[in-house]
């Protein structure tokens, strides 16, 4: 059966959940530099987060994998994440440093993603470790957010220690994506020599 015959097209619940999840990245934006609602900005973006894996769950789980998911989600992952962890330095929630540091793992990511796809290489499965690092960091933004307050206002008892406790979080995870991205070399190779020899056969 051709890839054609099983995708579902551009009409699917899966791909309307991340078309949701793009479209509410304004809203975040706004929130956060247009309001004083930055714990509402926090939560929201701890929400796009949560749910990046909800589109491909349901592409699954109904049958509805299409030929555009494919494409669009991964890259409204990656926008989502980006536009976030830039947003939050720029509201002087992190220090630039740390965002940059995750930024260029994130670009890093994307650039290898393009460059082995051009080359043809079969697909790559995700890492349990590369999962957990992500989660983490995904998850560390918005708590830095959500313990900082607008106009520099003063910390609460509880934003002092959870930021704390986020920045061990944040921290380790960073450290661990940038582990397991040399981890992914192994099978970056063997992904590229498997789809040099399903050409061939082709």
């Amino acid at each position: 059966m051709s890839a054609d015959a099983d995708d579902a097209g551009w009409l699917t619940w899966a791909n309307a959940i991340t078309a949701v999840r793009l479209a509410l990245l304004p809203v975040f934006l706004w929130l956060l530099f247009s309001t004083d609602h930055r714990a509402i900005a926090a939560w929201l973006l701890g929400a796009l987060g949560a749910t990046d894996w909800v589109d491909g769950y349901l592409a699954r789980r109904l049958g509805q994998v299409s030929n555009i998911g494919k494409i669009i989600d991964p890259v409204a992952d990656r926008v989502l994440v980006m536009v976030g962890l830039l947003a939050v330095a720029a509201a002087s929630g992190v220090p630039w440093w740390f965002a940059l540091t995750t930024l260029a793992r994130e670009l890093v990511v994307s650039l290898l993603t393009l460059v082995l796809a051009a080359l043809g290489a079969a697909r790559i499965d995700v890492l349990w470790w590369g999962k957990v690092s992500t989660f983490t960091l995904m998850a560390t933004f918005p708590l830095f957010l959500l313990t900082t307050n607008p106009h520099h206002a003063a910390l609460a008892t509880w934003q002092h220690v959870t930021r704390d406790l986020t920045w061990i979080v944040g921290v380790a995870g960073l450290s661990l994506a940038w582990v397991v991205l040399f981890g992914y070399v192994r099978p970056a190779l063997a992904a590229l020599r498997a789809g040099r020899r399903g050409r061939r056969i082709l």
